[in-house]
């Protein structure tokens, strides 16, 4: 892509919380900052990715270019990066996937979207696959409340992608998408595990005034867990359509931004 037109997805991205219109209009991408294998500069491009559990991965494809990309050759030469998913930036690891793993996870990428075939017979090269494993950058910056809010939107930005991606699948529900979904439910249940763990007893502690907020914050967290519970049992089976995924996920959905909306309201003024 001419640098021009990266720098507009740049732009667009940063401004919208990972939004953009046009061909990537409710594409899933981030923003990957390198540094230059001979220049040692920063250098950031805007790619498509796949979630995986606690790590993201990406494909060096170039656009079906012979060569691989620029960044693919910097994170080969200096393999810690920076990652925007239009909520958070974070430092990250990246780690080029090989043999039986790389074969796996773009046969995976190829279901999910066959234009990464496409650009793999184009290219007459294999594609690499790189893994972005996130690298602890301890507690967040800023107010408590606004790194709740963060967190809040990011789920909020997660949900929206699966529905659209549900909605755009064929008749069966491919392994991309449960591995996408499932990915989003640990997320969830460990986010709620640690509010219920510590910031809620935290602050019961200093504002005992709180209980009844408290009180319908964790019936709420019981209501999404169940509800977690059934879209993890309906993607372990073999028969499940994008349809049904839809409905269910549309069901959380509704349950989720309604607890967000309410939690916000109440704790974010306390924590900030």
């Amino acid at each position: 892509m001419p640098d021009d037109f990266n720098q507009q997805i740049i732009e667009e991205f940063r401004a919208n919380q990972g939004r953009v219109g046009g061909v990537f209009e409710g594409a899933r991408l981030l923003l990957l900052t390198t540094t230059g294998a001979r220049t040692g500069a920063p250098h950031t491009t805007p790619l498509g990715y796949l979630p995986d559990g606690d790590r993201l991965l990406i494909i060096a494809s170039a656009g079906g270019a012979p060569a691989h990309p620029q960044w693919y050759h910097n994170l080969r030469a200096h393999p810690q990066v920076t990652v925007e998913d239009g909520v958070f930036t974070y430092p990250a690891k990246a780690v080029v996937l090989e043999s039986e793993e790389r074969e796996r996870m773009f046969a995976r990428a190829v279901e999910a979207d066959p234009g990464w075939g496409d650009y793999q017979a184009r290219a007459g090269r294999p594609l690499p696959v790189v893994a972005l494993l996130p690298v602890d950058a301890g507690p967040p910056a800023g107010p408590l409340g606004d790194a709740l809010i963060r967190m809040h939107d990011a789920f909020r930005r997660e949900l929206e992608l699966i529905r659209a991606e549900a909605a755009a699948s064929g008749p069966r529900l491919g392994a991309q998408l449960r591995v996408t979904c499932l990915t989003m439910c640990q997320g969830l249940h460990v986010h709620h595990e640690r509010e219920d763990g510590f910031m809620f007893p935290a602050l019961e502690r200093r504002y005992p005034e709180l209980a009844p907020v408290m009180d319908r914050l964790r019936a709420e967290h019981a209501t999404v867990a169940r509800l977690l519970g059934e879209l993890k049992a309906l993607l372990a089976a073999d028969d499940t359509d994008p349809g049904t995924l839809l409905a269910e996920v549309e069901r959380l959905t509704r349950e989720l931004e309604a607890h967000l909306d309410y939690e916000e309201e109440h704790l974010v003024p306390l924590l900030n």
